[in-house]
């Protein structure tokens, strides 16, 4: 027999699985040490916005009975060994996720990856933080996993397509992650264990026939007439298919270039810029868990999410928290030599003394200055990298990134000291409106006052800005029709996830890529 509870507990009645098991069977009437009852939790949300925190949780209490796997289905997988392959370029969410859908369908996937595999990437990425080395196929954006890969492994999505969520989520589950992630509100990996768990997905892919290839960058396309049979590598090697799934994530400017070369339809997209800000994270869990600096042995470290609408030179904009890091660190993520640009990630445990996040103003493409209409559809992109230019100058023409304490910036007063971070290879004290553009600096500052009003200490010169992020999504779109997935204008082209302008996070990415895998099989597939 099975029963079901909606319950609100304390952060230790939810987190502490005795206990929890004891609340369980004490709801439904019963001995607490009953042998032959199991409780667990199907749903997990905090609720901090009391003054005491509570964790919303739907429970399942089963009697007499076999509590069944949480996993509601694995894919069936089939050895495609032999047929006619599918091009995948890109070894991110988006090319993982096409190409094991591809098997379950049949279909033999080649996947491209420029960059190394998530172990030897490790190598690259030492290399950047302490000898400031970019590496421009292999970093924090480019090789196996893709961007996602050494970062939070954040799940959450704003998508609608609630059954494909969990399906992807069930993958990730049969491929080494925790159940956590089927059950909390706001599910993350954690840096630690995401390389095991790309590991297995190539396995996966491999096992059943497919092909996984790195150091393998795509420099040419092989066109015939209006349709794409295949891809040129760095080495000379062609390799074709009956279609091409393009999922080079938002990074790979060389790929937009060599679209724009070849006059296949890209069009410049609108996306954003900022700054990543430091706080330690006892003062964010002060201010979200009104608890002190001491959350506690039982809630994890909290997060927060922003967001606030500017007016500059009459023009309204929105600027915005992205990609939250609790308990986690900041990272050199440029992808050439000459650039910097952050990104934020957590290991699974979020343990970590700061908390991070992007914080970010939309820049439409009006905002543009005059003198980069002359890229046209790649104006956002050459924008985006003179001002990664503009920041790796002001660092030291390292990988030191320029930083400012909150209220100094925001008092346009450059901060005499700064705090401890947790970036790798350094702060350098500048003013940071030499950096940014005039309409992100004014924005910026507006923001900053609104979120401390919002959440009181927020604001502070206990926090710094740490510039340059740039990276928040891409700033091209591949376009493509609406039903067919299918590029306007290429046929068996298939542009896809974030790179494309069509995903924003491992989880949208990942069902993109299945749903590109599907149409293009369905549309050439013998």
């Amino acid at each position: 027999m099975k029963k079901e509870f909606n319950l609100q507990l304390s952060p230790q009645e939810a987190y502490d699985p005795l206990l929890f098991q004891e609340v369980v069977l004490r709801k439904a009437g019963l001995p607490t040490d009953s042998p032959e009852a199991i409780a667990r939790q199907i749903k997990r949300s905090i609720d901090a916005r009391g003054r005491n925190v509570k964790i919303n949780v739907l429970a399942e209490l089963y009697i007499k009975e076999t509590p069944p796997l949480l996993l509601d289905n694995r894919p069936e997988y089939k050895n495609v060994s032999i047929g006619d392959p599918i091009v995948i370029v890109g070894a991110g969410p988006a090319g993982l996720f096409a190409a094991l859908r591809a098997i379950e369908l049949g279909v033999r996937p080649i996947v491209i990856e420029r960059g190394k595999d998530v172990r030897s990437r490790r190598r690259d990425l030492a290399a950047i933080n302490k000898d400031h080395i970019v590496n421009p196929d292999s970093n924090y954006c480019f090789g196996e996993g893709g961007a996602g890969t050494y970062s939070d492994g954040k799940l959450y999505t704003r998508s609608k397509k609630r059954g494909d969520i969990r399906r992807i989520m069930e993958i990730l589950v049969a491929h080494g992650a925790t159940e956590e992630i089927l059950v909390d509100a706001h599910p993350h990996i954690g840096t630690n264990k995401l390389p095991k768990l790309v590991e297995d997905l190539r396995e996966t892919i491999r096992g059943f026939g497919g092909e996984v290839l790195f150091d393998t960058r795509v420099d040419d396309f092989i066109l015939e007439g209006d349709e794409l049979k295949g891809v040129v590598t760095q080495r000379g090697d062609k390799i074709t298919g009956i279609g091409v799934i393009l999922a080079t994530g938002h990074s790979a400017r060389d790929i937009f270039h060599l679209l724009h070369q070849k006059e296949i339809k890209i069009e410049a997209k609108p996306f954003a810029l900022g700054v990543r800000i430091e706080h330690s994270q006892p003062l964010i869990d002060s201010i979200q868990y009104h608890c002190g600096l001491d959350r506690g042995p039982y809630l994890p470290a909290s997060a927060y999410s922003l967001v606030h609408q500017t007016d500059y030179k009459n023009k309204q904009r929105g600027v915005f928290s992205f990609c939250m890091c609790p308990g986690g660190f900041i990272v050199p993520a440029a992808t050439a030599p000459g650039e910097l640009v952050v990104n934020g990630m957590s290991p699974s445990r979020r343990d970590g003394k700061f908390a991070n996040s992007g914080i970010v103003v939309s820049v439409e493409l009006e905002d543009l200055p005059a003198q980069y209409q002359k890229f046209g559809s790649l104006s956002a992109m050459e924008f985006q990298a003179e001002v990664e230019r503009n920041a790796w100058r002001a660092g030291g023409k390292t990988q030191v990134a320029p930083a400012q304490r909150m209220v100094d910036f925001v008092n346009k007063k450059t901060s005499s000291s700064l705090l401890d971070t947790s970036y790798q290879p350094g702060l350098n004290s500048v003013e940071m409106r030499e950096v940014l553009p005039d309409f992100i600096s004014e924005r910026l500052a507006m923001a900053f006052k609104a979120f401390g009003n919002k959440m009181k200490g927020y604001y502070t010169n206990d926090s710094q800005l740490i510039g340059l992020e740039s990276r928040t999504s891409s700033p091209v779109r591949i376009p493509r029709d609406r039903e067919s997935f299918e590029h306007i204008q290429i046929k068996r082209l298939f542009p896809c996830g974030e790179g494309a302008g069509y995903a924003g996070g491992i989880v949208s990415a990942a069902m993109d890529g299945e749903r590109c895998a599907e149409r293009l099989i369905a549309a050439y597939a013998k």
